[in-house]
């Protein structure tokens, strides 16, 4: 580079070799700079302001103009659409087909049913496996450690014979809990209805026995009878009651043990299954001799097309003719 003086000051110039690349690195950023405004011709945008529209009409009210909004014919306005009612309706519907749908319950675990309103005074449980054993703790939750109501069900086989009861549940709201106390391996369906609930036929109501505390019945049923209907109540005292479902000598094919706060408000209504022959239903009051109830057991389907004759095996026939 050369020395050039310039107000009596030296400066240095640079090369002829590096003046070139110089030159053209100023034509390229020349554009940029000339677009560029100067500070004091900068332009500053406004801050954004909000702008209201016309005014909508008042919520619940409906006019031509916001129907042909909708529908596209004219420019769209927004406004709040009162969806308060649709809302209830729809978290209806879901409650009631949660309430309505089968619910698989593993074996150790817990599922609840919630009910918020008095006007539910009963639910209908039922519980069925896929042919594997049933054991189960279902418990009536009313407020804060208030247990009303509170059974204990075995089931040998619960495709064949599915666990049904009916729950009292006055002054609401009511919690229903079923626990499943089985193993893992021993999983089963659970469902609780509100909507359609099973009610005790006029014979169930009329044919009642009192069962002295300590003492129990048995009631012996033919090979028609599909299922029974089973009725327990006092007179407003506490229910303690053993249910066994018998089909042979001390072969218990279910089981329900029973405690009821109140047996005139809270009743305990059931029924079994007794498919094939020799089916016994015993009931046993396990509450002292000062807690009487009455129980009522009654045949509820009979299947008239199943013959008398006894069969064994499902091969030879008695009285029959025998092929060899």
């Amino acid at each position: 580079p050369s020395t050039t003086t310039l107000f009596g000051r030296h400066h240095l110039q640079p090369s002829p070799s590096r003046r070139l690349p110089m030159l053209f690195a100023s034509l390229i950023v020349a554009p940029a700079l000339l677009l560029t405004p100067s500070g004091s011709t900068a332009l500053r945008m406004p801050s954004p302001m909000m702008q209201l529209r016309d005014t909508a009409a008042p919520i619940g009210t409906s006019t031509t103009t916001d129907t042909a909004n909708y529908q596209g014919t004219a420019n769209y306005q927004g406004r709040v659409v009162p969806t308060g009612r649709q809302q209830s309706i729809a978290q209806q519907a879901r409650a009631k087909q949660a309430q309505e749908t089968e619910i698989l319950v593993q074996g150790g675990s817990l599922r609840t049913w919630s009910y918020q309103s008095p006007s539910v005074d009963q639910v209908e449980v039922d519980l069925s496996t896929e042919g594997r054993p049933l054991d189960a703790d279902i418990e009536l939750w009313h407020g804060p450690d208030n247990t009303p109501c509170k059974m204990r069900v075995y089931v040998e086989n619960g495709e064949v014979r599915p666990f049904r009861a009916v729950i009292e549940t006055p002054r609401g709201p009511n919690t229903v809990a079923i626990r499943n106390i089985g193993q893992l391996e021993f999983p089963f369906a659970a469902k609780v209805n509100a909507a359609m609930v099973v009610q005790p036929s006029a014979e169930c109501l009329a044919s009642s026995q009192t069962i002295q505390g300590g003492a129990l019945r048995t009631y012996p049923f033919e090979s028609p009878v599909d299922s029974v209907q089973i009725l327990l109540k006092t007179d407003g005292r506490p229910l303690n009651a053993r249910i066994e479902l018998l089909q042979g000598p001390n072969n218990n094919k279910q089981v329900i043990e029973l405690y009821t706060e109140d047996g005139l408000n809270r009743p305990f209504f059931c029924t079994l299954r007794t498919p094939g022959s020799g089916n016994v239903v015993r009931v046993v009051n396990t509450a002292p001799v000062e807690f009487p109830m009455a129980a009522s057991v009654v045949a509820h389907e009979i299947n008239n097309n199943i013959g008398s004759d006894a069969v064994l095996g499902g091969d030879v026939v008695i009285g029959g003719d025998l092929s060899w």
